[in-house]
């Protein structure tokens, strides 16, 4: 029996994968039980599902990617998930897809996807609260990811960073050399801009380009307590700078530096 759906055409084909995390933590405090849900309200809002898919539809225009699929999930009580299907090549059916929470869903990975998952905490017993979003970018063709950082940084509040590219596979000329890499740089931070490294204060590199993996990990540099309220008028409370020296040791504890 023959298939007859459509197929899209594979037009100068390129075996490489590139696959960027973009992880990153952002911090507040809540003085009180209702500034905790106050702040997963206000979570679960701005980093709704609809949102991130937004934002990983510009990092497509970014990248120069085609958008062949897109798919959507928010969670109860917290939490979301996102998958948008990409391709360097212009062609296939686009499609949306919003998931239940039971809902199985089939779908097919074409050459590219961004998948993004939410991660809000206010469990802590002292108010110090975290959201975690992990944006991961898998690419083959001509497809850079790592030219759409400088967006993931405007779009995010990042206090604390984890950034990972690797590439495999291989792709081979015409006269029959293979090419394991076809974007040759030093270190992830070659494609940061310089005013947004200078927000952070500590910044890790690791750069192994004969095994064609990178890191980079920054924490930002200290700031007031007004950064981190959600209510302004608590930058007097008796207790303030007790919260904030919680709240370096808990960025502290993440970057891993005790």
């Amino acid at each position: 029996m023959s298939d007859t759906k459509e197929l899209i055409k594979l037009s100068g084909f390129n075996n490489l994968t590139k696959i960027l995390s973009f992880n990153f933590y952002d911090f507040n405090i809540a003085m009180n039980e209702k500034q905790k849900q106050d702040y997963i309200n206000y979570i679960h809002t701005k980093f709704s599902a609809a949102n991130i898919r937004d934002i990983a539809r510009n990092i497509c225009a970014i990248i120069e990617a085609n958008i062949l699929n897109e798919s959507i999930q928010d969670y109860d009580p917290v939490g979301a998930s996102t998958m948008t299907l990409m391709s360097d090549i212009k062609g296939g059916k686009w499609e949306e897809t919003v998931t239940t929470p039971n809902a199985s869903v089939k779908m097919h990975l074409d050459k590219s996807h961004i998948t993004t998952h939410t991660y809000p905490d206010a469990s802590d017993p002292e108010g110090i609260c975290t959201f975690r979003l992990d944006l991961d970018v898998a690419t083959c063709g001509e497809i850079i990811p790592l030219n759409a950082l400088n967006y993931m940084f405007e779009v995010f509040e990042c206090d604390v960073v984890y950034i990972d590219y690797v590439v495999r596979g291989y792709t081979r000329l015409d006269n029959g050399k293979k090419i394991y890499n076809d974007t040759y740089f030093n270190s992830i931070q070659d494609f940061i801009k310089k005013e947004t490294l200078d927000l952070y204060k500590y910044r890790q590199d690791v750069n192994l380009p004969n095994d064609n993996i990178w890191q980079t990990k920054l924490m930002i540099r200290p700031m007031g307590p007004d950064n981190y309220l959600l209510d302004p008028n608590d930058c007097n409370h008796p207790e303030i700078d007790h919260k904030m020296a919680l709240l370096q040791q808990e960025m502290k504890e993440v970057f891993h530096l005790n």
